[in-house]
């Protein structure tokens, strides 16, 4: 037995968090670490202690085993957890630890090594029974053999990078005329993550699902799986929505992929907490993908259903106990969902964003989840970040989990929406809305599921917003109340121009989508209001929105929830206003309007604008064209890479780059201008 009384963890953010609060309820002192970025970070402020890594770069910080060693040894740490990412599924830190006789809370240096070279990795699956995808796994890895091998295995095929996870590194190739760009991209963005550039190829399934079985061994030869998760619904190979257990699933099918798993486990001399993942065909058949060395991001799910808390499992199991349960002692209670908060743009094609956190909190009770129903339906947000939290660009963009646990699937599912409504971020962009949108899609509901979920239903998830005249209402009474709430003297029921207590007094609204908001001559709707306080009872407003007359009223619940009546149907939702964009939220998802009175609208013209600017921090990876290069709109110009992800920028119209503002390597920041274009003349008529 290898006890040990002080944990340090290697990470940062909400799994840092997470594994912490496990450990002080075990009764261990908690280590964090930290970059300069993150000096005054949560993970940091819950510690019992925090050592200083290094700067703000991962290379220079989380990645430098020799100074995550070192703050063991200052700080008297038994034992080191990795939480996931960083140096979690690295074999040399491990074996570094061995050295320096300090604990690793996860499998040992051989293991890692064994499923983190994916095409060394199938091969052992195969010796132990796994099925596998069709695919090429060897190490000659020159550019035309690996084109002859897609082109044999027939296309679409999956480009993997062969040390890879996360989905960096990894691309979807249609045809053999993208094969080569595709190679390219791939191999840069594996470098950059991992270090490595070897690339594997695998059939790609057109609609298979996503579902992965969580194992668990010991140094004494258990091994037992704590059944599937089905994470089918992601972007860019990255899930955003998991549930457990997978729906659908048979008993005999979830014994045969979970013995599945344990074989592959054992097959490695695995211990501690591992994720095979498989890809589900519609005929039931399943293949083995991969093996993620540590533990997952979705865990959360399995220890709703099964009432197991996974990190003191890894504790116990690192300090040399057996399993806490045998395989016939496992069982499944209800049903769980995990969304994933993510700083990011969907609308801007998942671009990353950065900033300070001005609010970040989750309203129940103003979501309507009584004590009652939080009783039967748990609801868990594990986060790395409070109001206040910068947003940086140097890390990967999660911001939290949000868990949630019911009888079954359909009230997990409301649950999951009424949680979502709940959860109020103001200062950085998220992916909140988006979540909701997927999460009360039909076909999501209906669970019908596969990992190209978000691209088959593109269509509506990302359709224009068409809104509702019991929409603009209530933005339009929203936006007037908590400006009058936060500047009494902006209120127009205040004012000193002739307006009376026993006479209407009129002002006008405009209201548009804020996508729309930079032209101010753009609205989707006007709304005439008219107040009047009548005798014995709140202010009554009467509105009229396209000829269209409306008796409304605004009441102010608990929390950020209002009720607004509209002609006598009274409908409660949370709402607030972001700056001059009033956001609303029900548990059938998120209405945003752009709010401006109408004599404040600048009838300016804007011009069009010569420079492209960056969309968020990063670093420039590559300049595709050269100064004076006749281009095509939508051509390559160059390649950013931010939050371990590229992105492209492309001409905005024919023309040509007069000149880059920055080279290869540089660091920008959002807004910054990257390069001067040129359009061409528009042929006169």
């Amino acid at each position: 037995m290898t006890k040990f009384d002080t944990l340090l963890v290697a990470n940062r953010g909400e799994i840092a968090c997470r594994v912490m609060r496990t450990a002080r309820a075990m009764g261990l002192r908690t280590i964090a670490v930290y970059s300069d970025a993150d000096a005054n970070a949560r993970h940091v402020r819950e510690a019992d202690e925090a050592v200083r890594l290094g700067p703000a770069a991962a290379r220079e910080s989380y990645l430098n085993i020799a100074a995550v060693i070192e703050a063991a040894r200052r700080t008297g740490a038994g034992a080191i957890h990795p939480g996931y990412g960083f140096l979690s599924e690295n074999g040399a830190f491990v074996e570094a630890l061995d050295q320096a006789g300090i604990v690793f809370v996860g499998p040992p240096a051989s293991a890692i090594a064994a499923m983190g070279d994916k095409s060394a990795a199938k091969a052992r699956m195969a010796h132990a029974g796994v099925p596998l995808v069709p695919g090429y796994h060897g190490d000659d890895q020159d550019d035309a053999l690996l084109k002859a091998e897609a082109d044999k295995i027939g296309y679409p095929v999956l480009l993997k990078a062969s040390a890879g996870g996360g989905g960096k590194g990894m691309r979807v190739v249609e045809s053999d005329a993208g094969f080569q760009a595709a190679l390219d991209g791939c191999r840069r963005e594996s470098q950059a993550a991992f270090g490595d550039q070897r690339m594997l190829i695998e059939k790609y399934l057109t609609q298979p699902r996503h579902v992965e079985v969580q194992v668990f061994c010991d140094a004494h030869g258990n091994g037992v799986y704590l059944f599937e998760r089905d994470c089918s619904v992601q972007r860019r190979h990255q899930k955003v929505l998991e549930e457990a257990p997978a729906p659908g699933m048979t008993a005999e099918l979830r014994r045969d992929m979970g013995e599945a798993a344990v074989r592959a486990a054992q097959e490695i001399g695995y211990v501690g907490a591992g994720t095979v993942e498989f890809l589900l065909d519609a005929d039931s058949s399943f293949y083995f993908m991969e093996m993620n060395t540590r533990l997952q991001v979705e865990h959360p799910v399995t220890e709703m259903i099964t009432g197991q808390d996974l990190v003191e499992w890894q504790l116990r199991v690192a300090m040399g106990e057996p399993l806490p349960l045998a395989q016939d002692e496992l069982t499944i209670t209800g049903h769980s969902f995990e969304a994933r908060l993510y700083a990011e743009d969907p609308e801007q094609d998942f671009l990353p964003a950065t900033g300070t956190l001005t609010h970040f909190a989750m309203d129940l009770e103003g979501a309507g989840l009584s004590s009652f129903e939080k009783g039967r339906a748990r609801v868990r947000l594990d986060s790395g970040v409070e109001s206040g939290d910068v947003v940086s660009m140097h890390y990967d963009p999660m911001l939290a989990k949000l868990i949630v646990h019911g009888d079954d699937r359909d009230q997990a599912l409301a649950t999951l929406n009424r949680a979502l409504a709940a959860l109020d971020v103001q200062g950085v962009i998220t992916n909140r809305a988006f979540l909701q949108r997927l999460a009360t899609h039909p076909a999501f509901k209906n669970a019908e599921l596969d990992t190209r979920f978000i691209e088959r239903h593109e269509a509506t998830l990302f359709a224009p917003r068409r809104y509702s005249i019991e929409e603009y209402a209530g933005a339009a009474l929203i936006g007037l109340s908590q400006l009058a709430r936060e500047c009494e003297s902006d209120s127009p029921w205040d004012r000193h121009d002739g307006f009376r207590l026993n006479a209407p007094h009129t002002i006008r609204i405009a209201l548009c989508d804020p996508a729309h908001a930079q032209d101010p001559d753009d609205s989707d709707a006007v709304v005439v209001v008219e107040g009047r306080r009548e005798r014995g009872t709140d202010t009554t407003w009467h509105l009229v929105i396209g000829g269209e007359t409306l008796t409304a009223s605004l009441q102010h619940l608990e929390g950020d929830a209002v009720a607004v009546t509209l002609n006598g149907h009274r409908r409660r939702l949370q709402a607030r206003r972001d700056g001059h964009v009033v956001v609303m939220v029900d548990p059938r998802g998120e209405t945003r309007l752009f709010w401006r009175r109408i004599d404040a609208i600048d009838h300016g013209h804007h011009e069009a604008e010569s420079t492209l600017t960056a969309p968020m921090h990063g670093t420039v990876v590559a300049l595709l064209v050269e100064p004076g290069q006749r281009v095509e709109k939508g051509m390559p110009l160059m390649v950013m890479e931010a939050m371990k992800m590229e992105h492209t920028m492309t001409a905005p119209a024919d023309g040509h780059v007069e000149n880059f503002h920055f080279q290869g390597g540089d660091t920008v920041g959002q807004g910054d201008v990257l390069l001067e274009f040129a359009a061409d003349e528009s042929p006169q008529g």
